[in-house]
């Protein structure tokens, strides 16, 4: 096991999306792949699912070559096969056949036997306005939590 637990999160899926069902799966990695993923250089930002073949892959995620690959290293945009079982496939396949819907993961993290695990969720974009309401709830909570503190 690590001594430091893994930390990467996708902070702007949030604001971005809608977050409806969310999933839990393993991924497809190669040695140099999980070195650098325990590193912590690796970025699910503009990552996002796609269908293809009766498979889920994790495309455009971001795990920086390992320094200490050799000519063994992988490449650091590939597409990444998701571990699902076929229930969850078919869920996803059926959501990700309507415009608009996106499977964006959330968080990266170790399971309790030591495997990488994603968090990836079934989405659909926010407005504009909805970002708007988001901001104000936030900002909302924020000055309450001031007054709070103040009067304690």
């Amino acid at each position: 096991m690590p001594s430091k637990p893994i930390n990467i999160h996708n902070k702007k899926a949030k604001f971005e999306y809608q977050l409806l069902d969310q999933f839990t799966a393993g991924i497809q990695l190669k040695g140099t792949e999980i070195k650098s993923i325990r590193n912590g250089k690796a970025s699910i930002m503009e990552a996002y699912g796609v269908f293809s073949d009766g498979e889920i892959f994790l495309r455009n995620m971001y795990i920086a070559e390992y320094e200490n690959g050799s000519y063994n290293n992988h490449k650091p945009r590939i597409d990444r096969k998701l571990l699902l079982n076929s229930k969850e496939i078919l869920k996803i396949e059926k959501f990700l056949k309507t415009k608009g819907n996106a499977l964006v993961p959330i968080k990266l993290f170790l399971s309790e036997k030591g495997w990488l695990k994603v968090l990836i969720a079934c989405a659909t974009g926010k407005k504009t306005h909805d970002k708007r309401q988001d901001l104000k709830l936030k900002d909302d909570r924020r000055e309450m939590d001031r007054a709070l503190k103040k009067g304690a």
